[in-house]
């Protein structure tokens, strides 16, 4: 009897022990990825903190190591700015969902410049990161700005040394209006340069850009916003030169159909106000979960960046998933259930 007894003890004591373990594996959640998004993921972290006291970890270590960190289950969350296929997903048993949409940002350091005095089109942006332009004062750049003072000086072009959704979404872009990009180039997270240096993340390459004379980069638009740095307008497919804001990201999302697939690209989108190197970034986790405490710690933390992180977001200039949006999100988690198949209660 006794030792029935003590089996007893033992097994409650092993229950209460698992129970504990997935109560404070919940207290804090790990993601890595994308550095297209970090700003804005360490402030809501930092808020979602402050109101629930859990603590969510992210890395900002590029969407392609972000990617294989939600592959190998190293992380709760992968976050990436170029999504994956339906397909793909499917093979991997994971699912995708788009958190905000923002911008890729061509930037310069040139003595003189002003942010938005300089105008670009992907002609010209290709051609500079084909090696093909050289010089700031080249006709090409000149006849896109008359009457701006350019240097007599040669381009440094700056990219992603990392294998980057920025950069994914950038050399998208050029292969969809630089048709000699697309032929030689093309685009990805990492593709072969022609020419240029590089800096890894998003902080690396402002940082470059920031310290090298008569440079140019692209990083998104809320690194221009924190760095002060020198943005270029970018005509756009209706022929029209904009800037980088919070509408002219939103004008480019108008005619995306997340009800029909989270897969969606929109650069190069027409509309007058859009701005054509426009992107979502996206969060990835896997459909089974070996801790699911963790898993509904990780939807409860985008519901709440959903509806009350958008303030944060506006104020960076990323572009909040609209109502409808939100909804065939939550909707898709329901997919993801624990070990013995139960869906993750996350409500």
């Amino acid at each position: 009897m006794k030792t029935s007894f003590k089996i007893a003890l033992i097994s409650m004591a092993s229950v209460a022990s698992l129970s504990y373990a997935s109560l404070a594996s919940a207290q804090q959640i790990t993601g890595a990825g994308a550095s297209f998004p970090a700003p804005l993921y360490s402030k809501w972290a930092a808020e979602y903190n402050k109101a629930t006291g859990v603590r969510v970890n992210y890395q900002s270590v590029g969407s392609g190591a972000g990617i294989k960190q939600i592959d190998s289950k190293t992380v709760d969350f992968g976050a990436s700015d170029m999504p994956q296929t339906d397909e793909v997903l499917k093979a991997k048993g994971q699912i995708q969902f788009p958190a905000v949409i923002g911008g890729t940002v061509p930037v310069v350091n040139i003595k003189g410049i002003a942010p938005g005095q300089m105008k670009l089109d992907g002609q010209v942006l290709g051609d500079i990161y084909l090696g093909k332009i050289t010089n700031w004062n080249d006709a090409a750049i000149k006849a896109l700005n008359p009457g701006l003072a350019l240097p007599d000086a040669t381009i440094a072009p700056v990219r992603r040394a990392d294998g980057s959704g920025t950069t994914f979404n950038f050399t998208n872009y050029l292969s969809r209006v630089h048709p000699e990009w697309k032929a030689k180039v093309g685009e990805g997270t990492a593709v072969n340069w022609p020419v240029g240096a590089g800096g890894k993340g998003n902080e690396g390459v402002a940082a470059f850009v920031g310290r090298l004379p008569n440079s140019i980069g692209y990083v998104e638009y809320s690194y221009v916003k924190q760095n002060k740095m020198t943005y270029a307008l970018m005509k756009n497919k209706d022929g029209v030169f904009v800037s980088p804001n919070d509408d002219s990201f939103k004008a480019a999302a108008a005619g995306a159909d997340w009800n029909k697939s989270f897969y969606q690209l929109i650069t190069d989108q027409p509309g007058k106000n859009a701005w054509p190197i426009s992107t979502a970034t996206f969060i990835m986790v896997h459909l089974k979960q070996d801790k699911p405490a963790n898993a509904a710690e990780v939807f409860k933390f985008f519901d709440w960046a959903y509806k009350s992180g958008a303030p944060s977001a506006t104020a960076l200039d990323y572009v909040p998933m609209p109502d409808n949006v939100i909804g065939s999100i939550e909707k898709a988690w329901s997919q993801v259930t624990d070990a013995s198949g139960k869906p993750i209660a996350w409500k």
